[in-house]
């Protein structure tokens, strides 16, 4: 499983005309699921991301967390971060999991992750084609990947 985690100002996800999700103050997290993720990998991205210190204490040092200040979290499914450009221009998705498999981990992330949170967390539409707008802060960007635990 791998995360890319953005702190921002503000965050939303559209399709169409619809906006499914938009938070304020908090992390914008898109999410890959690989064919061999299983529901350890989901706990311990979601600790990982509810524990996070990136947001600054009263000193301007990165070490409060999203819970910390009073933050929000915007998960959306991005299978593209399993791309593999090894070969050619065109990247292969071949470690993505297939949807059978990566949207019951993606639920169970998200409901995690709520959980943590102990509130909804908003969410865009797995599979769908989405726009996402948001206002980095820093920038700080973070990638998590479960399978570089050590």
């Amino acid at each position: 499983m791998r995360v890319v985690v953005q702190r921002v100002k503000e965050a939303s996800v559209t399709v169409g005309t619809n906006v499914l999700g938009s938070i304020q103050k908090g992390l914008l997290v898109l999410v890959s699921i690989e064919e061999n993720d299983n529901e350890e990998d989901v706990k311990w991205i979601a600790k990982k991301i509810y524990n996070l210190r990136i947001f600054d204490d009263d000193a301007g040092v990165m070490n409060l967390s999203v819970v910390e200040i009073g933050g929000d979290i915007l998960v959306v499914s991005q299978f593209t971060l399993h791309a593999s450009t090894k070969k050619g221009n065109r990247p292969s998705y071949i470690k993505a999991a297939k949807p059978e498999k990566a949207i019951p981990l993606y639920n169970s992330f998200v409901e995690s992750l709520s959980n943590l949170m102990e509130k909804p967390v908003s969410t865009g539409k797995f599979g769908a084609m989405m726009e996402i707008n948001l206002v980095n802060s820093g920038p700080v960007t973070i990638i998590i990947d479960s399978k570089n635990r050590e």
